[in-house]
């Protein structure tokens, strides 16, 4: 039942949240030798603009650079898009770098190595919010990853929920809120009632459950493949099971950032978004994507239908305000924020604004692809972030 909350845990949530995230900077401007896209030209041609607005029209695109960063699973909505040149077509180039833990990319987008970073949990951006940094949510990827909780296959204990933790020895971090969440509601102190072990790796975290040092284990998407070819390891459940949308990946970008490239981010959410339409127009199109994430991160189908293929890997644009605001409620009430945090308006820190002007824009100039996509995305914002 709940019990008192140790305060001495509070900077270690800080540290390990940033690693265990659920799963999971200036502009640079430079000119391109491209002349003005032919939609552009078009539209001053017929609106018979005056001389000022041709040559405005006729001017070179500026590039946007923009260093996104990359974990081992990947960003489809982002692969499709650069195979596609629709990036390109609205002024944008993109440079991926890969970073395996989140606490690492968090670094490097704080210091401006990186742009923007879409794979690395909520907890770690809210957390580094709530401690003074000046992080924006523009957006989204993983609404729900495919995060499984996994155990021995010889373990013999029947799955019944999130208080099927209770007592056991668990391979992830009481900073989890899409787990602490639910124990609270159940009337137990996520802190205390399990016993939470911390290793550095997703890897070491598998090995711990395969030699017993834990009953279980959270660990990210990408780490399906892994243990469906492991006879030891079962998947008990996922943590969308625990809680629907719970907000895996979100979107961010800092401030600063933000502030002197809006209109960047706003063509690249618009440009997600038209990658999300043809995504979810056919199988056929969901294959085509795989291909091309495949190719680009090297890894094989068999890999990526370890999670693709599954019900839990929902993918969407979506900023989920609602849900990021749970997360931060769950969070702060458990003790993982910084003194203060209560003081901090979070959605402050939720660009829905500007994600919906992205929305209404791409609706507008790729809604023929499939209209019905859009309609689902505009009720899926009043119903998330409204």
């Amino acid at each position: 039942m709940m019990r008192k909350s140790l305060a001495g845990f509070l900077a270690l949530g800080l540290v390990l949240g940033l690693v265990f995230g659920l799963a999971a900077c200036g502009g640079k401007t430079g000119e391109s030798g491209g002349s003005s896209s032919a939609s552009e030209s078009a539209g001053a041609s017929e609106s018979g603009g005056s001389e000022a607005e041709k040559a405005k029209a006729e001017e070179p695109q500026k590039t946007v650079r923009i260093d996104w960063a990359r974990d081992n699973s990947g960003n489809a909505f982002l692969e499709l898009a650069l195979a596609k040149g629709w990036l390109k077509e609205e002024g944008i180039e993109i440079t991926e770098k890969p970073f395996d833990a989140s606490n690492d990319a968090t670094t490097a987008l704080l210091a401006g190595d990186i742009d923007i970073f879409s794979n690395y949990g909520t907890s770690g951006p809210l957390q580094t919010i709530a401690s003074g940094e000046n992080l924006q949510i523009i957006g989204g990827y993983m609404a729900t990853g495919c995060v499984p909780i996994i155990t021995r296959t010889d373990n013999p204990e029947e799955w019944k929920g999130v208080e099927s933790l209770v007592g056991k020895t668990v391979a992830s971090d009481a900073s989890n809120y899409a787990i602490a969440g639910p124990l609270l509601e159940k009337g137990y102190d996520p802190k205390t009632d399990v016993k939470w072990v911390h290793y550095p790796n997703y890897s070491d975290m598998t090995a711990a459950v395969i030699k017993g040092e834990a009953d279980y284990a959270v660990v990210g998407s990408s780490r399906n493949f892994e243990v469906s070819q492991q006879p030891k390891l079962k998947v008990a459940a996922y943590l969308s099971d625990l809680m629907p949308w719970y907000s895996c990946c979100r979107m961010v970008v800092t401030d600063k950032y933000l502030k002197e490239n809006r209109d960047a981010m706003k063509k690249v959410i618009k440009v997600l978004l038209r990658a999300q339409a043809y995504y979810e127009a056919s199988d056929a199109n969901k294959e085509e994507c795989k291909k091309i994430l495949g190719k680009r991160m090297n890894v094989t189908e068999d890999y990526l239908n370890s999670y693709m293929n599954n019900e839990h890997f929902r993918i969407s644009v979506d900023p989920l305000k609602h849900e990021v605001e749970r997360g931060w409620d769950i969070l702060g009430k458990t003790g993982f924020l910084s003194e203060g945090w209560e003081n901090i308006n979070v959605d402050d820190h939720i660009q829905t604004e500007l994600y919906k002007e992205a929305l209404d824009e791409a609706e507008k100039d790729y809604g023929s692809e499939n209209p019905e996509f859009y309609k689902k995305m505009q009720d899926f914002y009043t119903e998330h972030n409204a």
